[in-house]
């Protein structure tokens, strides 16, 4: 029996569900749970509660099953690629075979490279190292900082009025620019989380001769994503929004560009072989001889020992996913986001963020602001008086906050430092969660009212 044939049908079975009832949509397949569905947070005046987890854009919590994963490869743990022994072996098939499942996850092309990094901001700066000398970057100013920083003289763009203008100034952007050109977008925002034309920004920058990197941190949980189906030529996504918390994240795609640059990192793993002499001797190694590079750019740019747990939690998460089947996930995210938006449109001076419209389609996120309130001051309220927990700030991505809160009251807020909150749901939010955010926020709306000066 193969190495992979041996850990995949003697892993333990996954550990029990959740307290709640598991809940179950189309087809009738499980939903997984997520650890933690039952933790409860302390309030003000001492009483503990369930916690009202609204943060999954930030980071989403670990699934039953992913943790499972790991806990099977613990006890056989150990190097991986260089070693004799049973359990190295065994422990490089099971990162290995994470490889594959990522792969086939995104959708892939079979020759894609799969680079295991830390995380999405991680896989991004590896492919700005990569780029060929001269290559123009165009990005939106909509973007995270993790898409928006690591490029050197990047043509930036405003951010567009509605789809149509995104495709169009793309378009405009990459006439006449000559030599190697990369467009950088993301698949759903991760202030808004409206989903961007990608597949139409895809066709008009091959017409250009352009490639195209797409940020799916936000989209992989929650929308099947197909690389190939869309034509896409990099994506990059972490492990941490994906039901994945150990530390790992992905970037995927033509390996071209990757095998011929300098690597990543530079160090064991990397190469094929070092030759002799000292410091001071030139070469490509940094004062070693005779360095030869792995030509393959998964080894090339994984330097090191990896992260080979944190690899195998995010194939188990792309595999729980899955399995679970997207229209069930898809269904009962919408469900709950169309209460969510409803909830938050019926509370008084509360008022949602937003690109292209409240029509425009979105996975699970929803920032707002509240009149004549900071964010701070409502994220605080809501942590300490309800155990609710979202986001507030600029969200990592302060051009774009800034542009959507130009028009809205001053964000919310009398200062010049403008914020918002930001809600966001996944697997494990519950209708008692969304409900408990809308009376809260309720709540706190009345006392702003009821404090004000006559």
């Amino acid at each position: 029996m193969s190495l992979l044939g041996i850990f995949t049908t003697d892993a333990p079975a996954a550990p029990a569900a959740a307290p709640e009832p598991v809940r179950r949509a189309a087809g009738d397949r499980p939903i997984p749970p997520v650890l933690g569905a039952d933790l409860a947070v302390p309030v003000r005046g001492g009483r503990l509660v369930p916690y009202a987890n609204l943060d999954y854009a930030a980071s989403a919590p670990c699934l039953e099953p992913v943790s499972a994963a790991v806990a099977a490869a613990l006890p056989a743990y150990s190097s991986v690629h260089r070693g004799a022994g049973y359990a190295s072996q065994l422990t490089t098939a099971r990162y290995e075979q994470a490889r594959h499942t990522v792969r086939a996850f995104v959708g892939a092309r079979p020759g894609d490279a799969v680079v295991f990094t830390r995380n999405t901001t991680d896989a991004v700066n590896l492919l700005a190292r990569a780029l060929p000398e001269g290559t123009t970057v165009v990005v939106f100013d909509s973007e995270h900082h993790a898409s928006l920083l690591p490029w050197a003289g990047a043509v930036r763009l405003a951010p567009p009025a509605f789809p149509g203008e995104a495709v169009r100034a793309v378009d405009e952007a990459l006439t006449g620019i000559e030599g190697p050109k990369l467009l950088v977008v993301t698949a759903a925002s991760n202030v808004t989380g409206e989903l961007w034309p990608i597949a139409a920004l895809a066709h008009v920058a091959h017409r250009h001769g352009a490639r195209i990197l797409v940020d799916a941190a936000q989209l992989v949980p929650h929308r099947r994503l197909n690389l190939t189906a869309l034509d896409l030529d990099y994506v990059v996504f972490s492990g941490h929004k994906l039901y994945a918390p150990f530390g790992t994240g992905a970037l995927v795609g033509r390996p071209d560009w990757l095998a011929e640059a300098e690597p990543y990192l530079k160090g064991g793993g990397a190469v094929r072989s070092v030759g002799g002499g000292g410091v001071g001797d030139g070469g490509d190694g940094g004062g070693v001889g005779g360095v030869e590079w792995h030509d393959d750019p998964e080894a090339r740019h994984e330097a090191g020992t990896p992260n080979v747990l944190g690899a195998v939690a995010l194939a188990a998460a792309c595999d729980a996913l899955s399995a679970t089947g997207w229209t069930a996930l898809v269904r009962e995210e919408e469900r709950l986001l169309g209460r969510l938006r409803a909830g938050l449109a019926a509370v008084e001076g509360v008022h949602e963020l937003s690109l292209w419209g409240p029509d425009h389609p979105r996975v699970g996120i929803v920032s707002f602001v509240v009149e004549g309130l900071t964010a701070r001051e409502v994220a605080e309220a809501l942590s300490d008086e309800y155990g609710i927990g979202v986001r507030d700030g600029k969200f990592c991505a302060h051009p774009f906050v800034r542009h959507l809160l130009g028009g809205v009251k001053d964000g919310g807020c009398e200062d010049t430092t403008v914020s918002a909150l930001r809600a966001s749901i996944g697997i494990g939010t519950t209708d008692e969660h969304v409900d408990r955010l809308v009376r809260a926020l309720e709540e706190i709306v009345s006392r702003r009212g009821a404090a004000a000066p006559k």
